[in-house]
């Protein structure tokens, strides 16, 4: 145990004698304090309640000659006990309110990136047309080499709008919303197949009764995931499972690249790093988890699990 948690401990079990002993309004809010300084220390909620219980053991082992004082000394434990526990009530309150906050951005960034696929595929499909029109039109009047040369350059633009298309597919995925999960990760893991070059497996199948933003959020982790393996494991190959176990719906995601340090001290300093955050704070929004394994020269395995149904 680290030494700051230690003395936090050792510190709650002399102020909670002191506050049996003496109470006051003063040594309850040293409990709350002490609460806190828990939190900051890593110290944890049962950690505090162990030494809470530690402690009252030994009081408990002084000589009481009257019920009435073991009464008195059992109430003071319990007050003192819940004042510092208060610290950790608050934390969660805060973390709700966090989580909220960020499952409504998330909303936001999906609604806007929604425009975004909207405005590749139409704005720009409706431009694409018109220098379609126009280099049917410039053509007619060209000899031949030069018709050859505008031909080579509709090959191109035809790759522009393919691409344009899966990009708007993969900003805002209507196959996710008509066709499920699985089929949306299928035709992403195709896209980034083709211009990656990277071998993606999907299996698995969607899972009835799933909310859409737990289908939405699985999708963008699955995204970033692969996103990450592109840019940083050096991998040739990726799995991508999908299923349902125990009411909660399960993502696992693995490649055969370089792997990395994944202790949370390393994992903060890894290229990645920000890509991890971001999918961690999106999957415990909605009440989920998420566990990354790696470790050098051995790949990565990404594990996601969710309710099925947003915060549930």
């Amino acid at each position: 145990m680290e030494s700051a948690a230690r003395d936090v401990i050792e510190q709650y079990k002399k102020a909670l004698q002191e506050f049996i002993f003496n109470e006051g309004e003063e040594a309850l809010h040293e409990a709350y304090e002490i609460g806190r300084q828990a939190l900051a220390s890593n110290v944890g909620l049962l950690g505090l309640i162990d030494a809470h219980g530690d402690a009252f053991r030994r009081l408990l082992q002084q000589n009481v000659s009257e019920m009435d004082e073991l009464i008195r000394k059992i109430d003071a434990a319990c007050r003192f006990l819940s004042e510092s526990l208060s610290a950790f009530d608050m934390c969660q309150l805060r973390n709700q309110e966090a989580n909220a906050a960020l499952r409504r951005m998330n909303e936001m960034l999906e609604e806007e990136a929604k425009r975004v696929a909207h405005a590749l595929h139409d704005q720009a499909g409706t431009l694409l047309a018109e220098v379609y029109l126009d280099l049917a039109e410039i053509a007619r009047d060209l000899p031949q080499p030069a018709v050859e040369r505008v031909q080579r350059i509709t090959v191109h633009l035809d790759q522009v709008r393919e691409h344009l298309r899966r990009l708007s597919h993969e900003v805002h995925p209507p196959i996710l919303e008509q066709l499920g999960l699985v089929p949306a990760v299928q035709f992403l893991a195709e896209g980034i197949s083709k211009r990656t070059g990277l071998s993606v497996t999907v299996s698995g199948s969607t899972p009835r009764g799933v909310a859409p933003t737990v289908s939405t959020t699985v999708y963008r982790v699955v995204q970033e995931a692969l996103n990450n393996v592109t840019r940083h494991a050096r991998a040739t190959r990726a799995s991508i499972r999908v299923w349902k176990e125990a009411g909660k719906m399960h993502c696992l995601i693995r490649d055969n690249g370089v792997g990395f340090d994944a202790s949370p001290e390393r994992a903060r300093k890894v290229q990645c790093g920000l890509g991890l955050i971001a999918m961690t704070e999106r999957i415990r929004s909605l009440g989920g988890d998420l566990r990354v394994t790696s470790a050098p020269g051995q790949g990565t395995t990404i594990h996601a699990s969710l309710p099925r149904q947003r915060g549930a």
